[in-house]
């Protein structure tokens, strides 16, 4: 029993910074909580110095690596919670669909599907035999993080990974994968069923493993009209949240996706990411006031003057308003952002004053 009972203590132990998980409990607080998207990376020289060292895929299958990774930022920058260092494309991997990063183009498929009979040999893996080494930097990530802050798991959107796995590549308008959603409907339903299944797996494979809350993030939705969102995007995250809600916190974000806002607010999510093209008053007004909020400020506003930022994020933070809500980015920060502007991002929530 003593294993047992170690293992709960360990999930529950109290986290010294816990914002994050009060906002999205919907609890009041001094100030929001503050972190960024993709802040575990490129913008970092500690970052750029382990990737001269290891390729991409290495560093996302090192739990070593992957961990350092996840906790360079928290030293750095100082934001209130972690997030794994990883990448939403490990998933088609270990689905077997062949992914390989080249440089300068980003992820490339090399067999991408394009029929019924490609989505066949496509299969719902068992997680830890193909992405055990996720957990395992789970694990390590927890120790080094020794419950300063909580950290974040996340997944790409089925939608987001069909793309890539029909697509082959990253594109401006997916019109291959938007394609064979409409030419093929029962295939295309049939491998976002396959993707949502081991999404779902992998995790709660996550949870078990303490993660303190996961995102879902949906970057090619806005790429939909609202109807074709709700039929290969939105229900499939939403089985996804369904999953989850009862085992942890869900965030759901969707790329250029405010027109699905007022369904996100629907959910069970416990928050919703937003993108600087809505503004905070109108991601209020389509989510009914009461959703815990999290976003939005444009990642290219990083190369503002730092005394633009700060005055920016009170704005925002103001806009917004404090409680129900977690500042972040409207999308990954960018690999061209001065540390000293992401740390003064960060500064800028921490001093905020309540009005």
């Amino acid at each position: 029993g003593l294993e047992n009972v170690s293992g709960i203590s360990k999930q529950t132990k109290m986290i010294k910074n816990d914002l994050f998980l009060k906002a999205l409990r919907g609890e009041s607080v001094e100030r929001p909580p503050v972190w960024m998207m993709r802040q575990a990376g490129r913008y970092l020289p500690e970052f750029m110095a382990i990737k001269e060292k290891y390729d991409f895929f290495t560093r996302c299958k090192t739990p070593e690596l992957a961990s350092e990774i996840t906790v360079q930022p928290i030293r750095i920058v100082k934001p209130d919670a972690a997030i794994l260092f990883s990448d939403i494309l490990v998933i088609p991997q270990a689905m077997g669909i062949d992914v390989e990063l080249e440089d300068g183009i980003g992820p490339v498929l090399p067999n991408p599907i394009r029929k019924a009979s490609d989505v066949d040999k496509v299969f719902i893996p068992d997680i830890n035999d193909t992405l055990g080494y996720v957990m395992d930097a789970i694990d390590m990530t927890r120790e080094k993080l020794n419950n300063e802050v909580p950290l974040i798991g996340f997944a790409g959107s089925p939608w987001t990974i069909f793309c890539y796995a029909v697509e082959g590549k990253g594109s401006k308008s997916f019109d291959k994968a938007k394609g064979f959603c409409f030419t093929n409907p029962v295939a295309a339903h049939l491998l976002l069923q396959k993707i949502t299944d081991t999404t779902i797996l992998y995790l709660k494979e996550k949870v078990k493993h303490g993660v303190n809350a996961v995102q879902i993030f949906d970057s090619w939705g806005g790429m939909l009209s609202p109807t074709d969102y709700t039929e290969f995007s939105w229900q499939y995250m939403n089985q996804i949240v369904e999953a989850l809600a009862p085992e942890t916190k869900v965030i759901v974000f969707g790329k250029g996706c405010w027109f699905a806002l007022d369904d996100m607010a629907k959910s069970k999510a416990s928050a919703i990411g937003v993108d600087w093209t809505c503004s905070p008053r109108n991601a209020r007004y389509l989510t009914g006031g009461k959703k815990t909020l999290q976003g939005n400020f444009d990642p290219s506003r990083l190369l503002s003057p730092i005394p633009v930022i700060k005055k920016m994020v009170h704005e925002m933070i103001d806009e917004f308003g404090p409680d129900n809500y977690i500042v972040n980015l409207g999308h990954g920060i960018l690999p061209n952002i001065p540390v000293d502007h992401a740390k003064a991002f960060v500064e800028a929530v921490k001093e905020y004053q309540r009005k």
